[in-house]
């Protein structure tokens, strides 16, 4: 499938409280009333709404026919309000945070779109409220999730310097992730560090709370997490999309053959010359996905659709 890569589609700001009063945000792209389902797109642990505003905008805008889509901040990330205890900042709060949002928008289910931290929360949706997923697609994310990457990550969340300027942040996100993205030019360096970096107070600061640090304060490169694997395979019967990045080190090659051995019928898709977790605005790339939820809405098979540019498939 062909996506125009400058669909910049609006949406509007969502706004909904968590169970405990805080002030949550989403983008809401698309007619509230398309007959298609719904998306809705869950990021990263320290990422925003913005990271999915390309998916959202062909999605919203697809030829199989518009959709609503929702993509959302977590609390403590983009226009979230921060939480004033960090311990807060774990999935099971996340995750009714997740189920408030649907209920505020008026949702009884969704396609699920969950890139990394994303992701688990798909799984663990998959476990204890498996009635609203209409789909999912689990990006840089798996059952098994490698030491190497978490503690990477540990390292820099909620650690950032402060930048000058913007072509600063993007040099430091480069220095960061530049080896797991060979394939990133300038341009795509740019664009990273304007969804990961906001003003605030006459400083460019990263685009969440500093005090997520705490949801990371138990990883040891000794004490790995335990496998997901049931939360895994509680999306059986959902129809299902994987995505890995070709350098990612946190879904290894094996167990992403592993989740496909157990899912034949998963889309699975790995995404050449990018690492942890494959952006969501390549053209190619967010054809592919479109395709797969326009495939969920005809009630067409589903499965590899062979290579396109950039992606193997």
């Amino acid at each position: 499938m062909t996506i125009d890569a400058s669909l910049d589609a609006p949406w509007t700001d969502l706004w909904y409280a968590s169970a405990d009063g805080l002030k949550l945000h989403a983008r809401d792209y698309g007619p509230r009333d398309a007959a298609a389902p719904p998306v809705v797109c869950l990021p990263g642990l320290a990422r925003s709404a913005g990271d999915f505003h390309e998916l959202a905008s062909a999605l919203a805008t697809a030829d199989g026919g518009p959709r609503r889509v929702l993509a959302l901040d977590y609390r403590g990330r983009g226009r979230s309000d921060y939480d004033p205890n960090p311990r807060n900042y774990d999935l099971p709060v996340e995750s009714a945070d997740i189920l408030a949002l649907l209920a505020a928008a008026g949702l009884a289910g969704a396609v699920f779109v969950g890139t990394s931290r994303g992701g688990m929360h798909v799984m663990l949706l998959a476990a204890t409220h498996k009635d609203v997923l209409a789909g999912a697609v689990l990006n840089d994310i798996g059952p098994v999730i490698e030491m190497t990457g978490l503690m990477r990550i540990k390292g820099y969340v909620g650690q950032m310097p402060t930048p000058k300027t913007y072509e600063e942040a993007a040099a430091l996100l480069q220095g960061i992730a530049g080896p797991g993205f060979p394939a990133f030019g300038a341009a795509d360096w740019a664009r990273l560090a304007a969804r990961s970096f906001i003003e605030r107070g006459g400083a460019l600061v990263a685009d969440h709370d500093p005090a997520l640090t705490a949801s990371l304060e138990a990883l040891a490169p000794d004490k790995p997490l335990p496998p997901l694997w049931p939360f895994f395979d509680a999306l059986k019967d959902v129809p299902l999309m994987l995505i890995r990045g070709e350098h990612s080190d946190i879904l290894s090659a094996q167990t992403l053959a592993a989740m496909a051995e157990r899912r034949p019928d998963a889309d699975v898709l790995t995404v050449a010359g990018q690492g942890h977790a494959p952006v969501l605005w390549e053209a190619e790339v967010v054809g592919r996905v479109v395709g797969f939820v326009e495939g969920i809405a005809a009630e067409v098979p589903r499965g590899p659709e062979g290579t396109i540019a950039g992606v193997e498939g």
